[in-house]
């Protein structure tokens, strides 16, 4: 039977990733926590994945494309070596064999980007300009944006008691909480929490305490 996680895109889903167990990946040294998964191993997924030291994958490709965040440690391919704070977009097509020396965690998104004009993408979050966001006490560093494709990626960081008005979410709206809090009408999140909002939801984000959130719009389904 094949295996699929949070597959109802319909469905709003909030993840404490902190609480969730590693799970064996196709590799030895490197384990995931698989967030949401459609039709089975090599297929649509978003997952938290660790690389313990001195790991390594096999050569492979990614036909439709891959997009990464290192958390914490340093992950490494053929092409660089990217420390915590670095974001990758590797296109459709992009081939490589990652592997991390002295071990790492990484935010991961496979096989969501098929179609042309896609260009690979690597910021330094650490050293990249932030920009005044869209109220006082938000600030954006964007990672990604192309007008052919609807969905963008961001970092917003919330300063104390900065408020994000609500506002519709065409297209969804995904999330990870970097550090800090961060909270809605619904609950209250923590460092490593995954929300997943669909099509058209009505949101508000405040931070009591200030955070910094991964954030990507407009890529989930409409109907």
């Amino acid at each position: 039977m094949t295996e699929s996680i949070n597959d109802d895109f319909s469905q709003r889903v909030v993840l404490d990733t902190t609480k969730m167990k590693w799970q064996a990946s196709p590799s030895a040294t490197v384990w995931r926590k698989r967030l949401d998964l459609i039709d089975g191993e090599h297929s649509r997924v978003t997952s938290i994945v660790r690389y313990d030291r001195k790991s390594s994958f096999p050569p492979h490709e990614h036909p439709e494309g891959e997009e990464i965040l290192v958390l914490d440690g340093t992950f490494t391919d053929e092409h660089g070596e990217y420390p915590a704070g670095t974001y990758l977009l590797n296109p459709p097509g992009s081939r490589h064999a990652p592997e991390s020396r002295r071990g790492c965690v990484l935010f991961v998104k496979l096989r969501q980007y098929a179609g042309p004009r896609r260009e690979h993408v690597v910021v330094d979050t650490r050293n990249a300009s932030w920009k005044p966001g869209p109220v006082p006490g938000v600030d954006a560093l964007p990672l990604y944006a192309n007008g052919a494709y609807p969905e963008t990626m961001d970092l917003l960081h919330f300063a104390a008691g900065a408020s994000l008005p609500h506002r519709d979410c065409p297209g969804g709206l995904e999330l990870y909480v970097i550090d800090g809090d961060i909270r809605d009408s619904l609950g209250s999140y923590g460092a490593g929490t995954w929300l997943r909002l669909p099509h058209a939801s009505d949101c508000s984000l405040r931070s009591d305490k200030g955070a910094t959130l991964y954030v990507k719009c407009g890529h989930l389904p409409r109907d």
